[in-house]
């Protein structure tokens, strides 16, 4: 039975389903033409059998699926795929559960879709996390060879997240870095860090999935671009404030009660790609700096060990600058300032640069060149740029 005559005999609209289509083409970028043949190829789709794998992790992910809004995974997301496997969602459990994913594994085998939230630790043998007398890893193994592609939902499950942090006793690791050092097969991936992500961006990918047999396209930390193409700081909502130079000094100010910039108080929007201030969170309602609190970064990697959530960026530049320990962060937050603020105008390759890297940082002082008077970057921002174009 494909997804259409399914969603018929479950009462589902034909206008509620082109409804959805709409709201998916538009989340995943897709032009207005794109409509029709999403609602075409989805509708045309066969439900696929999904294994949910929970590892280290804290439910903020399944939680993120289960209150999402606008016709997305509420009301449609088990209409549209078939949920085998889920250690939190599923009523049975024990040795009957783990029967029913070993007969997916094999009815469906190279069919059917892995989703994985939380990280995998793989120190001392991975014995700190384990599932019916396997350790995580020994699951994630078994399972992988015959999924079709994955899935890794959240900031744990993509970049190794919370229980990554320094000084990471478990060896907590994402699935990306496990596929790199080869300790599983490489697989179609797609990573949809937050934490948790946003529901819709785990529906809007499902749906892109179901109806071209691919994922839409990804930035190099296979996020995808339409979702993640963007800082949080472009599309915030107190960005004029930061144009003009209004900042909360405390949360408690008058500044802040006016609803000022809080980039002095640590937001981390500048280098977090999320659309947080676009689809935001409980039905639309909000989104962390809208609500008074700054962006801590959680959809990029290693933004637990990120110089602390309430120290700015340029302050935690200074620590960068401090420690050679710090040197590879530095680096990171270098190419996030460069990639967004320079590909606009040069290669996304900075090694194509003509001028060395130890004259940029006087280049933009002087401000000589017209297009760079508006950048207007701090001496801790130029430093972390320099040692950037200089890892090259």
């Amino acid at each position: 039975m494909n997804l259409s005559t399914h969603l018929t005999n479950n009462g589902i609209s034909r206008r509620s389903f082109l409804k959805f289509c709409s709201a998916m083409a538009s989340l995943l970028a897709l032009p207005p033409s794109a409509i029709p043949a999403l609602s075409e190829k989805l509708g045309q789709s066969v439900r696929p059998s999904v294994i949910w794998l929970s590892f280290q992790e804290c439910t903020g992910c399944t939680e993120s699926l289960t209150r999402s809004h606008d016709l997305t995974i509420e009301e449609l997301i088990f209409d549209y795929i078939s949920l085998d496997y889920h250690h939190t969602l599923q009523a049975a459990s024990g040795a009957s559960v783990e029967a029913v994913r070993a007969e997916v594994m094999k009815s469906s085998f190279g069919k059917y879709l892995l989703i994985v939230d939380g990280s995998i630790p793989i120190g001392s043998g991975g014995v700190y996390s384990t599932i019916a007398g396997k350790t995580n890893l020994q699951m994630l193994k078994e399972c992988i060879p015959g999924a079709a592609a994955v899935i890794a939902i959240g900031s744990c499950a993509a970049f190794g997240g919370l229980p990554a942090a320094s000084p990471n006793p478990t060896g907590a690791t994402g699935v990306a870095a496990l596929m790199e050092s080869r300790l599983i097969p490489r697989k179609m991936l797609v990573n949809l860090p937050g934490c948790p992500p946003l529901p819709t961006a785990i529906s809007g990918v499902l749906a892109h999935f179901l109806a071209f047999g691919r994922f839409p396209a990804l930035d190099d930390l296979s996020r995808p671009l339409s979702i993640y193409g963007n800082t949080v700081h472009e599309r915030c909502s107190r960005y004029h404030f930061f144009q003009e130079e209004k900042f909360a000094e405390q949360f408690d100010d008058e500044a802040a009660r006016k609803g000022w910039c809080l980039y002095k108080l640590g937001c981390k929007g500048p280098i977090t790609h999320n659309a947080c201030a676009v689809y935001k969170w409980n039905q639309g309602t909000s989104f962390p700096i809208e609500s008074g609190h700054p962006c801590i970064g959680c959809s990029e990697p290693g933004f637990w060990d990120k110089g602390g959530f309430y120290q700015s960026l340029d302050n935690a530049a200074l620590t960068y600058r401090a420690s050679d320990e710090k040197d590879e962060t530095a680096i990171e937050a270098g190419h996030h300032l460069y990639e967004d603020n320079c590909v606009y105008c040069h290669s996304a390759d900075p090694s194509d640069f003509k001028t060395e890297p130890d004259k940029i940082p006087e280049l933009l002082r002087s401000g000589e060149v017209r297009s760079h008077r508006r950048l207007q970057f701090s001496e801790d921002q130029i430093s972390i740029l320099e040692k950037y174009l200089k890892s090259g």
